[in-house]
């Protein structure tokens, strides 16, 4: 095969020049990038930190090796993320959020365990917490937010969200890792499923598939953007979200309540709510003749 070497030359060479005006928005970095290979090879040497032996062997050098290799991991991502030009700052800070962020896996660990008991809680299908481990796409698609949420309080850009998106392409859950998530979180089946940013979520909260928490709109600053201010829901304590029900807006769904499957709700309710489609339910109840 003949390669057209001089045509491609100049093709680099328009690539090279970057003036078109859409390629503004394309950055030309002067430093290396966080490494997607990199993110996803850290984030399961988490996994084989927070389950040991599901997911490595004894071989494998056991928690403190695994924990070495996190560290190294990590702290180049998160030096990436952090690059300014000062090589001697930016080296030391992200030393220091790294071993922050280290110590931060024990929380991370005990969070992630009531996860895996409230799988098993909620579903009859669930035998037992192995199963949930291996098997159940919520729990892979909660070490990425339960870590991501962490290092973004930490304040450490672009890296939290490349996990939580690394998650959403394999799980097909969305989680933004501004949420803010509590104790005993659970997703039946999952796919489908979005959490916004701002969303505030209790304890002993249960989605299920197609779930979205999302905005109803936005507020707009003098130039025109949309502003990053509180805009998905609050759902507390005890709630249930069946399938493909719509929560919209900086709404309250009160504690103890039901959403029932395919619901569209832009308004808070208090708790012990029970919300269904009252329209359909009364066209189905008419043609059985009730």
């Amino acid at each position: 095969m003949i390669i057209p070497t001089d045509s491609l030359k100049h093709i680099a060479s328009e690539l090279e020049q970057n003036n078109a005006p859409a390629c503004e928005f394309i950055p030309r970095p002067s430093h290396a990038l966080p490494n997607i290979d990199c993110i996803k090879e850290l984030v399961n040497e988490a996994i084989v930190i927070f389950f040991p032996l599901f997911f490595s062997d004894a071989k494998n050098g056991g928690v403190e090796k695994s924990l070495e290799r996190l560290y190294t991991l990590l702290n180049t991502q998160i030096y990436s993320c952090l690059y300014n030009g000062d090589e001697s700052t930016g080296k030391q800070t992200a030393i220091d959020l790294t071993l922050a962020f280290m110590n931060k896996l024990p929380e991370i660990k005990r969070l992630l365990a009531t996860d895996v008991k409230a799988v098993l809680d909620s579903d009859p299908a669930a035998t037992d917490c192995s199963e949930v481990i291996f098997c159940y796409p919520a729990i892979l698609a909660m070490v990425h937010y339960r870590m991501a949420h962490e290092l973004l309080l930490m304040d450490i850009p672009l890296l939290p969200r490349i996990m939580t998106e690394l998650a959403h392409s394999a799980t097909g859950i969305d989680i933004h890792p501004g949420a803010k998530i509590g104790d005993y979180f659970s997703i039946d089946h999952g796919t489908g499923v979005v959490i916004g940013e701002t969303c505030v979520i209790g304890n002993h909260v249960r989605l299920y598939q197609g779930v979205t928490l999302g905005a109803k709109g936005f507020i707009f600053d003098s130039n025109g953007l949309a502003m990053n201010v509180p805009r998905h829901p609050v759902i507390e304590d005890h709630v249930i979200i069946y399938s493909n029900s719509t929560i919209l807006g900086r709404i309250t769904i009160g504690h103890d309540s039901v959403i029932g499957g395919n619901v569209w709700q832009v308004y808070s309710v208090p708790p012990h709510s029970h919300i269904v489609q009252k329209k359909a339910v009364s066209s189905f109840m008419d043609g059985l003749g009730i």
